[in-house]
């Protein structure tokens, strides 16, 4: 007996965890299609730089959660946290700035550090969709319905509510970032350590906070509403007003935040009551800088990413397995068409399996083991005739077919 386990905040996805899995995955790849959204696939590791640059040095992801290391060439290299920094690495690498709007969806594994609990591992598994290169507000809410229309599509919608917030611009967070640092100065020294750091270099962040002692004055905290230009504020009643029209319900918050300068104006999550303390389960907003950041020049981009893991836990119902038909030789002179007939059912889209061993009787248990929704039995007698036996193995009927219309009753 091996001793051998999954290595910790990591899992096998198998029979119903992994149709689970593989119908949230699915059913998010087909609705973003139908938005015209193309599936990209970009490298698990990246360039250490591409995390950094986008994260943030004093971001807990980058100093306390990152999987980075050397690789036999020296070079510093990240697992990927998340992958909207290397969809918008892979739009410069590839030169496709000049080919904008792009429309990106994806789905994959991504890593992070951190204390695995319910619906979160250290390997974890993200959808996402990333539409680049159009700065109207439209963009805002069109990929904010998408993802409502994939909880929709789910089933999970019901238990959803969908907060927004607005960022402003620059103009608009440098006037809301003196305000914050008025307001957490006064009470610093009762600040955790963490926000004490923060305050000098990114006092957004501060909002973030969990921490029990920063609870208090983050309650307090002024909110951006107060600050924001006419601009921004007009581009904020657009996306509230696409939304309406999108019919996408929504509150607002004032406190989901951004903390890089990259990004400005929506900010939003999808957050459920359904999982606990961890009721974020799609979170996205505006990165207008961050494709600069990649090297690129300046390009307008907004996205989210969602939790497949998360998503999964909240399927009422996992997604039955499919149900095979068993095609059961008796004698050897009937395997050869037996194949026959397997891989024509295979080939017609009908999920067919052979037993491999064993008697009739013990190839029929196999087949209700299976849950098989019929038996083809083919023997002898009946390979003279061109015919096999078919039997529906949930009302126990059956009928002598012709080989030739199998795949007629079948389907």
């Amino acid at each position: 007996m091996t001793d051998l386990q999954p290595v910790r905040g990591t899992r096998d996805l198998i029979g119903e965890e992994h149709r689970r899995f593989a119908h949230v995955v699915d059913t998010a790849r087909r609705t973003a299609a139908g938005y015209g959204f193309e599936e990209w696939a970009t490298p698990i590791f990246e360039d250490t730089r591409v995390f950094a640059r986008s994260l943030g040095d004093t971001s807990d992801v980058v100093t306390k959660e990152m999987y980075t290391f050397a690789d036999r060439g020296g070079d510093s290299v990240t697992l990927r946290p998340e992958n909207t920094a290397g969809i918008c690495r892979a739009l410069v690498s590839n030169g496709l700035t000049q080919s904008l709007p792009q429309k990106v969806f994806y789905a994959g594994p991504m890593f992070r550090y951190e204390r695995p609990q319910k619906g979160r591992y250290r390997q974890f598994h993200q959808i996402g969709a990333e539409l680049i290169g159009v700065a109207e507000p439209l963009a805002d809410a069109e990929v904010i319905a998408l993802g409502w229309d994939i909880l929709t599509a789910l089933g999970v919608a019901k238990d959803t509510v969908l907060e927004i917030n607005t960022l402003g611009d620059r103009e608009s967070r440098d006037a809301y970032r003196a305000a914050l640092v008025a307001h957490f100065t006064a009470h610093r020294e009762a600040l955790s350590e963490d926000s004490r750091t923060r305050l000098e270099r990114n006092p957004l962040r501060i909002l973030d906070s969990k921490d029990h002692a920063d609870k208090p004055f983050i309650a307090t905290a002024p909110t951006i509403g107060d600050h924001l230009t006419d601009s921004a504020r007009a581009f904020y009643d657009k996306v509230r007003e696409h939304l309406a029209r999108f019919a996408v319900p929504f509150v607002e918050n004032p406190r989901i935040v951004r903390g890089l300068d990259y990004y400005n104006h929506t900010a939003f999550e999808f957050v459920t009551t359904a999982l606990g303390a961890q009721g974020t389960m799609m979170a996205g907003g505006r990165y207008d800088g961050l494709v600069e950041e990649m090297g690129g020049p300046p390009t307008p981009g907004v996205g989210w990413a969602a939790g497949v893991e998360r998503l999964s836990l909240l399927l009422a119902e996992p997604p039955s397995a499919p149900q095979p038909v068993a095609v059961i030789p008796v004698g050897e002179a009937a395997e050869a068409v037996a194949l026959s007939v397997l891989q024509t059912l295979r080939h017609a889209g009908i999920r067919a399996e052979i037993g491999y061993r064993g008697n009739l009787k013990r190839r029929m248990e196999q087949a209700n083991k299976r849950r098989a929704r019929a038996a083809i039995i083919v023997g002898e007698a009946e390979v003279g005739r061109g015919v096999a036996q078919l039997k529906d193995l949930a009302s126990g009927e059956q009928s002598e077919v012709s080989l030739a219309e199998l795949v007629a009753r079948l389907t």
